[in-house]
């Protein structure tokens, strides 16, 4: 692989610099839905949202209360945006009074037992997707699963991948090219993932009442009565008591190919558990999980970006990045930013435009098993302690300050920023306004939360619950047009009409249904975590 000057290099004449401009971008926020008095909605979908089974934007995560909105793909940043914002403030005048969640760690959460799992109607289709859900209850517990998070879809332009590879080898095909180098992306991703965390983690303190009866080693200090922290904590959301998986720590699933990373995926949905088996698969006639191995499906596999490709009908992902390799990437490690009312900003996406390009300009040996350690424990260390003063990291096995390899990542970053901007400033500009950030933690994310906290004496809920109220009142006043009214109509009809065809069009018992489907049949869908 050529070196990152090299590689910059190769963007130099203005007609590369565009091609280089042209990036595709997809958000999907998830965000809580809470009623009037602060507390988990406990009611359905509402129906005038359409089927979450079916419907494009808008639909449901693990929880009827955990809603997902999803952008269809963009070049323009300001598009993508402002489509997120329509898709928000449509939900939000359809949600008889209740408001969204701001933030990634729930609160004001009753019995556990309470928390409403998705429901996608009566179809095999819907049955299966409720039932993996049913199934990550029995095995991590309802709590976990309604953190809420942002995922950033992005990929760069064919034209760019031409132009790579035409300064190649060539010993690959295109199509093989492009995966190499999408995991060459990866990898530096899992390197300097903590960046992002760093940066943009928003969950440096949760209520007291989340943690409910769970034992936890981590040593919480109080502020007020009903919010814990941890003094220089990033991303309580990223640590063990987030979105983790103990039982998966014995997969060994690596990024060095996406053959090798395949092959860990296949073994990993046929490896059995104990753990799990004990829970039963089929209790009293009633499905508590889809089967009792380490994975019910490839979706249940937690990581902080995944390699993708838009999936046929009746393909499972690995199926879909086998036939036709991968197409673009899916960032997993964001918390929701409180200081926005859909959840992430302009000046965060162009820097995750530059740091991915970073990621893919420079060179990636492959990772052996102490280098998995080693970024793990960096993980770790940013997630739970980022913004102490002199935080040391590893690198390659040697000592090095967060605020050094972060500098040295900007300093690359600022170069891939001068091509991009051209004439302009945008990228630059959020270079600046970040780089504030790696000499003072406090202009981070969770920097600025902790600081509105201490001057404000709130606690976490509450504050949250005044953020919910303003942003609720904004988007209720956000004006749609009537095409973007009679859009959402529109699909909201033809998602309800689309999932009464699929209850309707089944001839399997559910059954016979999920022996097809892990028997590998292409009649059947593959439900999306």
């Amino acid at each position: 692989m050529k070196s990152f000057d090299e590689t910059l290099a190769l963007f130099a004449d203005e007609n590369s610099r565009k091609a280089l401009r042209t990036m595709h971008r997809g958000i999907e926020r998830e965000a809580l839905r809470i009623a009037p008095d602060g507390k988990l909605a406990m009611t359905p979908h509402p129906q005038a949202l359409g089927a979450a089974l079916t419907h494009s934007r808008i639909t449901t995560d693990y929880s009827e209360s955990l809603m997902e909105f999803i952008t269809p793909v963009y070049e323009d940043i300001g598009q993508l945006l402002t489509g997120l914002t329509e898709t928000h403030a449509y939900a939000v005048q359809h949600l008889n009074g209740e408001k969204l969640w701001p933030v990634s760690m729930p609160c004001y959460v009753g019995d556990e037992r309470d928390i409403p799992i998705s429901w996608y109607g009566t179809s095999n289709t819907g049955t299966l997707k409720r039932t993996y859900r049913k199934g990550l209850t029995y095995r991590y517990g309802a709590l976990m699963q309604i953190i809420a998070g942002v995922h950033f879809n992005f990929s760069v332009d064919d034209a760019v991948w031409q132009h790579l590879y035409q300064h190649s080898d060539k010993q690959l095909p295109l199509k093989d090219f492009i995966s190499e180098r999408y995991f060459d992306l990866i990898r530096n991703y899992r390197r300097t993932v903590w960046v992002l965390p760093y940066l943009f983690g928003a969950s440096p303190a949760l209520c007291r009442s989340f943690l409910k009866e769970q034992r936890t080693d981590l040593k919480f200090l109080q502020h007020s009565k009903g919010t814990l922290y941890l003094p220089h904590a990033t991303s309580l959301r990223m640590s063990d008591l987030g979105y983790t998986n103990k039982e998966q720590e014995t997969l060994s699933i690596n990024y060095n190919s996406l053959n090798e990373y395949l092959s860990g995926i296949k073994a990993a949905i046929h490896m059995p558990s104990k753990k799990f088996a004990d829970i039963g698969v089929k209790v009293d006639g009633e499905y508590r999980q889809l089967n009792a191995n380490i994975l019910q499906i490839e979706n249940e596999f937690y990581a902080p970006i995944r390699a993708k490709r838009v999936v046929k009908r009746g393909e499972k992902p690995s199926e879909a990045l086998c036939r036709a390799g991968v197409q673009y990437i899916e960032v997993r490690a964001l918390d929701v930013n409180p200081f926005s009312p859909i959840g992430i900003n302009a000046c965060q996406v162009r820097f995750l435009d530059l740091f991915l390009l970073y990621c893919l300009f420079t060179p990636s040996p492959v990772i052996d098993a102490d280098g998995e350690k080693e970024l793990a424990a960096n993980l770790k260390a940013v997630v739970m302690e980022g913004r102490k003063p002199q935080l040391t990291l590893s690198r390659n096995q040697q000592a090095v300050t967060l605020q050094q390899w972060l500098g040295e990542i900007f300093d690359g970053m600022r170069r891939i920023a001068a091509l991009i901007d051209g004439d302009g400033k945008e990228y630059l500009q959020a270079l600046d306004y970040w780089q504030q950030a790696v000499a003072d933690p406090e202009m981070t994310l969770s920097g600025r939360i902790w600081q509105t906290l201490t001057d404000t004496g709130l606690d976490h809920g509450t504050w949250m619950r005044q953020l919910s109220e303003q942003y609720y009142q904004q988007l209720k006043q956000q004006p749609l047009s009537d095409a973007v009214t009679a859009s959402f109509e529109a699909e909201a009809a033809a998602s309800l009409e689309q999932q009464l065809q699929i209850e309707q069009a089944d001839t399997l018992t559910f059954d016979e249904y999920l022996a097809a489907y892990f028997g590998n049949k292409q009649s059947m869908d593959e439900p999306v975590h």
